[in-house]
């Protein structure tokens, strides 16, 4: 692959991650309930996830995943579970305890939080097989092409952590700003919402 097509590849993977989706919204919503410093382990356990779910491509895992419904719908539904217990815990997640001690303790839940979400996002795995293979040329060898897709899922991850990343940055530096109280009454409330709708379109959008 040429330099040029790298490049495209990574102009093209930064302005998915820019476009609206589940995973740069449950960013912005945990860094502005938890900070910015939270926010970036959402982060890096959403790219963690993406290691897995590059692997998984390149070896053929998504292929046969996305060839079985009842595990296909298996997975959607371990994450729409997922999303409603995370509904839940920012529901019932008190006003008067962001201080640094609460959430420095909790930096590998955040983590595992973001890995879960994406490892539990079937469609990012069938984004991968859709997606990919418009950047490898024709008549590649097996080995040469597990290679590239490897490559191009680092590449995306550096795109993703770009984006991600300053999107946690940004929200979390604006919710301090903003924070009191009833601001975080009303963010968790908000929050719990949106995760609920996350968790009806992922069951609801085969």
């Amino acid at each position: 692959m040429t330099l040029s097509l790298l490049l495209g590849f990574f102009i093209t993977s930064l302005i998915l991650a820019i476009a609206p989706g589940p995973d740069n919204i449950f960013v912005l919503l945990q860094s502005a309930m938890y900070g910015s410093k939270s926010g970036l382990c959402v982060v890096l356990g959403l790219i963690t996830g993406l290691v897995c779910q590059t692997i998984a491509a390149a070896l053929g895992i998504a292929a046969v995943i996305a060839a079985m419904p009842v595990l296909f719908f298996g997975i959607r539904l371990a994450g729409a579970l997922y999303l409603m217990y995370l509904a839940y815990n920012a529901w019932m997640h008190p006003v008067n305890r962001f201080s640094d001690n609460s959430v420095n303790s909790g930096y590998i839940k955040l983590w595992r939080r973001g890995l879960i979400m994406n490892v539990t996002n079937p469609k990012v795995q069938i984004f991968f097989l859709a997606f990919f293979p418009q950047f490898i040329p024709k008549g590649m060898s097996s080995t040469d092409t597990v290679f590239l897709m490897i490559t191009l899922g680092f590449i995306f991850m550096i795109s993703t952590a770009l984006v991600f990343g300053s999107v946690a940055v940004f929200s979390g530096a604006l919710a301090d700003r903003l924070r009191s109280d009833r601001f975080q009454l009303y963010l968790n409330r908000i929050s719990a919402l949106i995760f609920v709708s996350l968790a009806i379109l992922t069951l609801v959008s085969g």
